[in-house]
């Protein structure tokens, strides 16, 4: 009687056929392009500007009104138009676990118009394209209004810092001080680019600190452009008059809006 095939008596064999994983790669899981869904606001701020109520970005930072949903800045600024962004740098960062280490990307981005208005933003996530993502829309959270100012004599469009700024984050310290037209922006290439958003033409800039920390230096730069608006000068000292704000001045409007909500 002759022994079975595989090799041995009993009929195990050492035979490694027969077992096919069939895992197919295929790309049809719908990870496409998907069309861009109709925006539903849910604060609202988010109500008023979806109706046009509100037709400036400024009339949102005259009454320090918290701004929730990134789309409200896209209402303000279009994306593909007026408001350019720029992935700044993407990193990996890594975390110990007791299954070991579990690495995530981290991306720092910044947008703005080139016209007084820039933000930043910063998040970790497990894949690229989505930490890119997440970063765009809080940096569009953060926009800021950028206060610009002379050097000299004020002839023609504001072009330069109103006055001396400096940002603080880690050990990194970044000053802005106002240029002559002419001058350009005399920095290094992050916070360049991050002043070029902002609508900055002329500016000088020192630094100190560990600048290679590059999510410290746009961070410090950042906080330095916020802070233009904290200095109340000459030109500021007209009186102020007051007018109420947004929810109080649509109050019909939002509470029959919200009645609508509460049937639904």
């Amino acid at each position: 009687m002759s022994a079975p095939a595989g090799g041995r008596e009993g009929g195990k064999g050492f035979g490694r056929g027969g077992k096919g994983k069939g895992k197919g790669k295929g790309k049809g899981k719908g990870k496409g392009k998907q069309e861009e869904k109709e925006w539903i606001p849910v604060t609202k701020l988010g109500r008023l500007i979806k109706e046009s109520k509100l037709l400036k970005l400024e009339e949102i930072y005259l009454h320090s009104l918290a701004v929730k949903e990134f789309q409200i800045i896209d209402t303000f600024l279009p994306s593909p138009g007026k408001l350019m962004d720029e992935v700044m740098k993407v990193y990996p960062v890594q975390k110990q676990t007791s299954a070991g280490q579990r690495t995530r990307f981290k991306a720092f981005v910044v947008c703005g118009d080139g016209d007084g208005h820039v933000g930043l933003g910063s998040k970790g996530s497990k894949e690229v394209a989505t930490a890119i993502r997440d970063s765009l829309q809080l940096a569009k959270l953060a926009v800021i209004p950028v206060r610009r100012g002379y050097w000299g004599n004020k002839i023609g469009a504001p072009h330069t810092v109103p006055c001396k700024v400096t940002g603080k984050c880690g050990s990194v310290k970044v000053r802005l001080v106002p240029a002559p037209k002419g001058a350009g922006i005399v920095a290094a290439p992050v916070p360049k680019k991050l002043l070029q958003m902002a609508g900055v033409n002329d500016v000088y800039t020192q630094s100190k600190g560990a600048t290679r920390t590059l999510g410290n230096f746009v961070k410090a730069t950042f906080e330095a452009l916020t802070k233009t608006y904290g200095f109340l000068t000459p030109d500021l000292w007209t009186p102020t008059y007051f007018t109420p704000d947004p929810y109080q001045a649509h109050t019909d409007f939002l509470a029959a809006s919200n009645k609508n909500l509460n049937k639904v």
